[in-house]
């Protein structure tokens, strides 16, 4: 099998290009914001720095395709890079320190593409995450500074810490009910919102969280790191990976029942 260390390498090389990248820009009085057609924000350094890493990849991967948020797809072949530049660029405009650009390798295997490299790095708060496939899930400033993630061993809801980023989105999907009703059983809920959640249910600080719609960009870094973390990616429909169009990652021990309490009335 392959060990993937070389691509997680060239992931960390490009991850530190756009952290320089977006945090050149970040909280700058002069950044340029648009609004795309589904009406959401992108700035200059969204596609900066999607830009910048399609350009090294050119370089070191040439032969590899690339799908970004911004950009779209290039190249075709069993490899492909998935990019978002910027994961949280509502917080990125206004200032708030909660925002990541996501880089993830998938490569073509039985079920469809499958994440075996991920790196989720957060320069604005000081933080970067990683995992390959087979290698484990790490966090720390750099692949010899790191420590080892591992997801909790809660295994009861009364004493599990749920998060998520919006209530609108469970209430579109007619999931609020049951949403609702998890969040009554849970010991804590916070709305941390965006790449943040995962991160900390493969670090154990939080046992679950789920998102009622997203893109692959989004997910494929991160469902990388919490299932070598230990835990369990999947879709509201239980589909394994970030395939789903939505999103329910867990420490595994929880995952039947928040699966249950968001599709129970459904």
């Amino acid at each position: 099998m392959p060990d993937y260390l070389d691509d997680l390498r060239l992931a960390h090389v490009l991850a530190d290009a756009a952290d320089a990248a977006t945090m050149d820009r970040f909280k700058a009085l002069d950044l340029k914001v648009e609004t795309k057609p589904d009406m959401t924000p992108v700035s200059e350094a969204d596609k900066a720095a999607e830009e910048l890493i399609r350009g090294h990849l050119g370089r070191a991967r040439p032969r590899d395709a690339i799908l970004g948020e911004e950009y779209g797809v290039e190249g075709t072949g069993p490899r492909r890079w998935v990019i978002d530049p910027i994961d949280g660029t509502k917080n990125y405009v206004r200032g708030v320190p909660v925002w990541a650009t996501l880089i993830s390798l998938m490569e073509a295997g039985e079920g469809g593409f499958q994440p075996v490299v991920g790196v989720v790095s957060a320069p604005a708060l000081g933080r970067r995450w990683w995992a390959a496939k087979g290698h484990g899930a790490f966090s720390g400033r750099s692949l010899t500074k790191a420590s080892r993630l591992q997801v909790s061993r809660v295994s009861k809801l009364s004493d599990a810490s749920f998060s998520y980023s919006s209530l609108s989105g469970w209430e579109e999907q007619g999931r609020l009910d049951g949403f609702l009703d998890l969040t009554r059983e849970v010991w804590r809920t916070r709305a941390y919102g965006d790449f943040w959640p995962y991160m900390m249910v493969a670090e154990g600080a939080v046992d679950m969280c789920a998102e009622p719609e997203l893109f692959l960009w989004d997910m494929a870094a991160t469902a990388i790191v919490v299932t070598e973390a230990g835990g369990t990616f999947t879709g509201l429909d239980a589909r394994p990976g970030p395939h789903s169009g939505n999103a329910a990652a867990s420490n595994g021990l929880l995952h039947d029942e928040l699966l249950g309490y968001l599709n129970q009335r459904y």
